[in-house]
């Protein structure tokens, strides 16, 4: 059986495949290794995925935010090892799971817009350029965390729209000492950012929000993907809810800006499981 896992900061999906076809789907949280430690995530592993893997697996093929480096990527591999010993490894970037999900073997631009942002491109087989995100403090435009992060700052400095204003009070009851804690005193603070998108999306149509989104996707191609030689001569696809649950307003900005819009999905894993399995 094959394992294939596709591991962002806020969730991780994983689907289990025999004979080229897939037999199940089981969730963790996510597994970035730049805001938990690879105990912690082996713990949760233990409890919530081993159980449900009755059969042995033959290969682990793993996709996963923060696997920039051979230092970051060798945790996630030494825990897979532990948990499969006798599967062969496969570990990438979450990046590349975006590139084979949306583009599978063609060329063009693979972009992330969920809890974090990120670019790349992607030459029908491996990664070739890539412009750093740098996080969500000093970049990730466009990313559930900074518009979260926008969000709460419009909120504390009475910016946000009065009817807003009372809105978001009445939904949330934070005040502002628990904010500022939660966002600089407690862990994974880029999830508790990006969980304010939701408010965004369900008042979309006020004035406020829809200009709060478009001028972080006018960001985040300004400072991303108009930094890219190729950019205006391939498609330029996306993952994530972010790019998802926007769409309306993402193809605007790229129309707007000449370049062309490509596939945008949710979630990168039924491109990963057409990839891998076809």
């Amino acid at each position: 059986m094959v394992l294939i896992a596709d591991s962002g900061s806020t969730k991780t999906n994983w689907a289990l495949a025999d004979k080229g076809k897939e037999i199940m789907r089981i969730h963790s949280q996510g597994m970035n290794p730049f805001f938990r430690s690879v105990e912690d995530i082996s713990e949760e592993l233990e409890q919530v995925l081993m159980p449900e893997i009755t059969r042995e697996v033959t290969a682990v093929i793993f996709y996963g935010a923060g696997i920039i480096n051979s230092v970051k990527g060798g945790g996630i591999r030494k825990l897979l090892h532990d948990l499969f010993p006798q599967a062969q490894l496969e570990i990438y970037s979450d990046l590349l799971a975006a590139a084979r999900a949306t583009l599978g073997t063609k060329r063009g631009f693979a972009c992330i817009l969920g809890t974090g942002s990120n670019s790349c491109f992607y030459n029908g087989h491996k990664v070739t350029e890539h412009i750093s995100p740098l996080g969500f403090i000093l970049g990730d435009e466009g990313s559930g965390a900074v518009l979260g992060r926008r969000l709460l700052g419009d909120y504390l400095k009475k910016v946000m729209p009065a009817h807003l204003r009372i809105q978001f009070k009445m939904k949330y009851e934070l005040t502002g000492s628990v904010i500022l804690d939660r966002v600089y005193r407690t862990e994974r603070p880029n999830l508790f950012l990006a969980g304010f998108a939701r408010f965004i999306q369900e008042h979309i149509r006020s004035a406020y929000c829809r200009n709060l989104v478009k001028s972080e996707f006018e960001a985040f191609v300004e400072r991303n993907l108009l930094h890219y030689k190729k950019v205006y001569s391939c498609p330029v696809c996306f993952t994530g809810s972010i790019a998802f649950y926007f769409q309306e307003i993402l193809k605007e900005v790229l129309k707007n800006r000449s370049l062309k819009c490509g596939m945008i999905v949710k979630d990168p894993m039924e491109g990963l499981l057409r990839f891998h399995l076809k």
